[in-house]
């Protein structure tokens, strides 16, 4: 029925190549924060935008976050917006992308460990700059589990092939 050659993904099991990441302007400072600390601890980062504080609307990035990840396997994407619900939902819209919106460690962890999050939702402005920055780590540290998640993975895929 399902199994782990219905559904692979590169980054279950190696290292992140790149992580691509965005904002719109209510996320705008936590993305910048983000983006620098990762760099320091030795990711590849790409920055998709915005690159101020005026107002944009947040579907714009989500989908350049979403479609970049789809595109590179073994990167993930990270998306910040006020709350992440709705960046989540754009992401979630493109084939292939399992946006998690999170909101502390244990979601993080749940979020990879079980579905295999290749994109990480946030609410910037809902978190200290180093919660986020402990949260973003862990996400990209964290390795899926495989075993009993692979039928789980696949039937959710098998959704967006109709």
């Amino acid at each position: 029925m399902y199994n782990k050659t219905d559904f692979s993904d590169q980054n279950a099991s190696e290292k992140v190549s790149k992580v691509y990441i965005g904002s719109d302007h209510g996320g705008f400072d936590s993305k910048e924060i983000i983006k620098r600390y990762l760099e320091t601890i030795g990711y590849r980062v790409e920055d998709v935008g915005t690159y101020s504080k005026e107002s944009v609307d947040y579907p714009d990035y989500a989908v350049k976050v979403a479609r970049k990840v789809a595109a590179d396997d073994g990167s993930r994407g990270i998306m910040i917006d006020g709350a992440g619900i709705g960046s989540s939902m754009v992401c979630n819209k493109v084939k292939g992308i399992r946006a998690a919106l999170c909101y502390d460690i244990v979601t993080v962890k749940n979020s990879r460990l079980h579905n295999n999050a290749n994109i990480l939702t946030l609410g910037g402005p809902l978190h200290k700059p180093s919660d986020l920055c402990g949260m973003v780590k862990v996400w990209l540290e964290t390795r899926f589990e495989g075993g009993r998640h692979w039928p789980r993975i696949n039937k959710m895929m098998a959704v967006e092939r109709g």
